[in-house]
């Protein structure tokens, strides 16, 4: 609210500015505003404007504080991009060493609400909202071994209340769960996870510990942060595929995993209680639930038709046809029609490749949803029916597995090479700038210490570099000044009239160091009345561009170029032509 009204203010300033004090004060708004666009978005994009901004302001300041008029527009552009030059490794020191303190401490708040994503609730073919979607989730940069394709889970809303339509995430209800095993190799990573407005963040089955201490590795296995992701996070995290255990299951918790709603899906119900009657065990019942998928005519569909009010009924022995969220649904229940506690896990899954910045990316169009069920001696055990109909989805992509379902800009990029590397080293491109350059905190200065050979980075160390690198910038520039210090270098124009007088000086006329340029002049024309013309025109022509009233800059620009081409043209003799009179 107060930098919009600074622009409000700022534009009726314009309105009234006459003397150089509303000058300054204008440049004043204009740079504070830029402070402002700067701390609201950092986008790579967004970078050369602000270093236009800039230099636009940089060279506004020197127009006005200039004692006259400067020569065209190019001079106090050049001024202001020599002084930003000087000023660069200053900025660079200052961002390398200059303590930082950890969290967001400039930064303007982000009050654009959730974006595209998951949410706490999911209806059957909810999902299908978000396969059109190229958005980023969020990128992910293993650290050695990559897990396959089949493995790459990324755990969100974990869904258990069913109200036979949807599933919503389980609030008010708390029941210990059994410790757990982890089984398959650690895979660690690190996580760059865009702004989704929800408080969860997404980690690979099946994370370790929570990557953060502000941030709850909660009973089901999901993490939850104290705060709602509304600017980008960046976390590390160590999973293993699988978990195990030979407690069993609480009464609280397998009572709310087998929960119906009364008088919902009796067809469902009526299949579940013969399939489990004819099933020896929970396992067999389970085998049993997905071949019914495998069996019965089901189609994998992004494009399936509206249910009616008793939802699993109506896909399970009507439609047949939908989404990874249609199967997940009708999984979960007809396990708890049959006895086996069960729930539904939102989350993504797969990631594409960029060879590039060599991390995986996760889109939108990346959301999936399957089921995870209780067996004794196993414990929680993901079960995917969705891979049932459409093995293929487990190992590619959506769009590898329904290319016809991509949006334009997505078919664009897979079908031609060209566009395709565009995107990638695009998006790799904006990623290192995020990380290295917006993500750079007390950590990263920390890390940088450490390759600089420090063995346990302090502060005292960040101020020690700090004070030597503002000592060898203030060195540098007391160097690169030193010609200032003896004096102003001389203009075009004084250096075309030194060069003159170099010409005349090998004839043997050399100009006397007081003497003025008419004098010197009048004094070639009486040695050497050959010259005399020439020397007389010049010497008039520097005197009225030198020492002449005001004109107007440009045009003294340009007679000042014709001064010049005349005396680089020039041509001196070092002896009089035959017969010429002395």
């Amino acid at each position: 609210a107060g930098t919009a009204l600074l622009v409000a203010m700022g534009s009726l300033k314009l309105l009234e500015t006459r003397a150089r004090r509303d000058d300054y004060v204008m440049l004043g708004v204009a740079f504070f505003l830029l402070l402002a666009a700067c701390l609201d978005r950092q986008g790579l994009t967004r970078v050369p404007l602000y270093l236009a901004q800039l230099t636009v302001n940089c060279a506004a300041l020197a127009v006005i504080a200039a004692p006259g008029p400067l020569a065209g527009v190019m001079a106090p552009l050049r001024l202001a991009g020599r002084a930003l030059l000087f000023a660069l490794p200053l900025a660079v020191l200052l961002f390398l060493f200059f303590p930082r303190l950890p969290g967001a401490f400039w930064a303007l708040p982000n009050a654009s609400g959730a974006v595209t994503g998951l949410s706490e609730e999911m209806s059957p073919g909810q999902i299908d909202a978000l396969t059109d979607s190229d958005t980023p989730a969020f990128r992910v940069e293993f650290d050695g071994a990559i897990p396959p394709p089949n493995e790459r889970y990324w755990r969100g809303p974990v869904l258990s209340e069913f109200d036979g339509t949807t599933w919503r995430r389980e609030r008010g209800h708390y029941y210990p769960e059994p410790a757990v095993g982890f089984d398959g190799p650690t895979y660690t990573y690190r996580v760059t996870l865009e702004p989704h407005g929800h408080n969860w963040w997404f980690a690979l089955e099946s994370v370790l510990a929570a990557p953060n201490r502000r941030v709850l590795l909660t009973m089901d296995r999901r993490l939850v942060a104290m705060e709602p992701v509304n600017e980008v996070v960046a976390y590390t995290a160590s999973s293993r595929p699988r978990t195990h255990t030979d407690e069993p299951l609480s009464v609280l918790g397998r009572r709310y995993a087998l929960a119906l709603p009364a008088g919902q899906n009796p067809r469902t119900l009526a299949l579940a209680a013969r399939m489990r009657a004819a099933a020896p065990d929970a396992a067999a019942y389970a085998r049993a639930a997905l071949e019914l998928f495998a069996r019965e005519g089901f189609e994998y569909t992004l494009t399936p038709p509206k249910l009616a009010a008793n939802a699993v009924d109506d896909f399970l022995f009507n439609t047949r046809r939908g989404f990874c969220g249609h199967y997940a649904s009708a999984y979960t229940t007809l396990m708890r029609a049959g006895g086996v506690p069960a729930r539904v896990v939102t989350g993504y899954l797969g990631g594409e490749w960029n060879p590039i910045g060599r991390y995986f990316l996760v889109k939108q169009s990346d959301a999936h949803a399957w089921a995870e069920i209780w067996l004794d001696g196993q414990g929680w055990t993901r079960i995917d029916p969705t891979g049932v109909v459409a093995p293929e989805r487990l190992q590619r992509g959506l769009y590898d597995l329904m290319p016809g379902a991509a949006s334009f800009a997505t078919r664009m990029a897979r079908e031609t090479a060209w566009v395709g590397d565009l995107v990638q080293a695009w998006d790799a491109i904006n990623t290192a700038w995020r990380q290295r350059v917006i993500e750079f905190g007390q950590a990263s200065q920390f890390a940088l210490l450490e390759r600089l050979g420090f063995e346990s980075p302090a502060w005292e160390q960040l101020g020690l570099l700090l004070g030597a690198s503002l000592v060898g910038w203030l060195a540098w520039m007391g160097w690169r000044s030193r010609r200032w210090l003896r004096g102003a270098r001389p203009d075009a124009l004084a250096r075309a009239w030194l060069a003159l007088g170099g010409k005349y000086a090998r004839a043997g006329l050399a100009r006397r160091p007081a003497e003025a340029p008419l004098a010197y002049a009048g004094r070639i024309a009486a040695a050497r009345p050959d010259l005399a013309g020439g020397a007389l025109a010049l010497a008039r022509e520097y005197v009225g561009l030198r020492y002449g009233p005001a004109s107007d800059p440009r045009e003294h620009e340009l007679a000042a170029r014709r001064f010049i081409r005349r005396v680089r043209g020039l041509r001196v003799s070092a002896s009089p032509p035959p017969g010429a009179s002395r």
